[in-house]
């Protein structure tokens, strides 16, 4: 009797040190040894996870925008290092021009690269201005049916896809601010009047989209030939 009691202390010891040691594995997160059925299979297991209904998929925020440098000062109008990471709101042009303009390289299968302003509105040069110095031969009527990109002092310019060291500005004859790419001044053209349109692309061939580095665009098949406006001339 004394050797069986013996025996049940000792099975009763073990026993519970197996039951401590597997709540302590539990509670380090190993695993508990697999339930079986009266079989000797594998009892079907029931996740505790939460279901992907409870659990939704989390998305990631996206990465922000690097936010732009002053890359360049002209006088009191600041070229930054690229596009801005907010909304913009310029003051209203009253003539003179916004003190916010934006340049955008934009793709076309037609012309290659082009700059774009920041309504998508396509800007170009006129081979009758110079460079080097910057000047514009545009002035008068000729203005009005291009109108040059004017950035009013003190201002800000936030080009993408576009050297900011190639960009600033001249001074017009009537005292307001150009824009310039590679010293070219910058023009819309006024039967532009959507986003994306070339219309003014080859007129009289002198008129072209300008391009990140201020070169000419191709011209359209279309428009080469066409007469000069008044205007331009």
């Amino acid at each position: 009797m004394l050797l069986r009691s013996r025996i049940a202390r000792t099975a009763i010891a073990l026993t519970s040190l197996a039951a401590l040691a597997a709540c302590g594995e539990q509670q380090s997160g190993t695993a508990a040894p697999a339930a079986t059925t009266a079989g000797g299979q594998p009892s079907p297991t029931v996740s505790t996870a939460a279901s992907p209904e409870r659990n939704p998929e989390v998305v990631e925020a996206p990465t922000p925008l690097p936010t732009p440098t002053v890359a360049k000062t002209q006088r009191r109008v600041q070229i930054y290092s690229g596009p801005a990471n907010t909304s913009l709101s310029p003051a209203p042009d009253k003539g003179q021009g916004s003190n916010i303009v934006q340049l955008n390289g934009t793709a076309s299968a037609d012309i290659g690269t082009y700059v774009a302003d920041g309504k998508g509105m396509t800007l170009y040069r006129f081979d009758k201005d110079k460079a080097k110095p910057s000047k514009s031969n545009c002035n008068g009527d000729c203005a009005k049916t291009w109108p040059p990109l004017l950035i009013k002092s003190p201002g800000q310019i936030y080009p993408s896809g576009i050297n900011p060291q190639l960009i600033g500005y001249l001074e017009r004859a009537d005292g307001t601010c150009q824009v310039t790419i590679a010293g070219w001044p910058v023009y819309l053209f006024a039967n532009d009047t959507k986003p994306g349109d070339i219309k003014g692309q080859g007129v009289g061939g002198t008129w072209f989209a300008i391009n990140p580095t201020g070169g000419k665009t191709k011209p359209l098949p279309e428009v080469i030939g066409m007469p000069t406006p008044a205007a331009a001339r």
